[in-house]
């Protein structure tokens, strides 16, 4: 997997890439948040567009993330979920934890 960090309007836009299954991956983005965290910067939009496939260890890294941002004040928001991984947080029940927009500008906007 592969992230790619970006900021617009005070909120940290991070596209993933790739296939999001755990190990070192964890790591990775566990480091972006607290980097982002001391930063000062607590609202993150986690844009899922390139992502081509989760397992259970991936949806765990993003519940890490949520928790870790909710617990700084902040939020983690979902952007451009596939079907296919729609399909899984529907499963999963992680719908209803997750804020999830298809479109940049109104995600963007709901930390508003």
């Amino acid at each position: 997997m592969k992230i790619k960090e970006r900021k617009r309007d005070g909120v940290a836009i991070l596209e993933m890439s790739g296939r999001l299954m755990g190990g070192p991956d964890a790591e990775a983005f566990d480091e972006i948040l607290k980097t982002l965290i001391h930063g000062g910067c607590r609202n993150v939009v986690v844009s899922m567009e390139k992502v081509r496939w989760v397992n259970s260890t991936g949806l765990g890294i993003l519940i890490s993330g949520y928790t870790t941002l909710k617990k700084s004040g902040g939020e983690l928001k979902l952007l451009k979920v596939s079907d296919r991984i729609e399909n899984i947080f529907i499963v999963s029940k992680l719908y209803t934890v997750f804020e999830s927009y298809q479109d940049e500008d109104e995600a963007v906007r709901s930390f508003a």
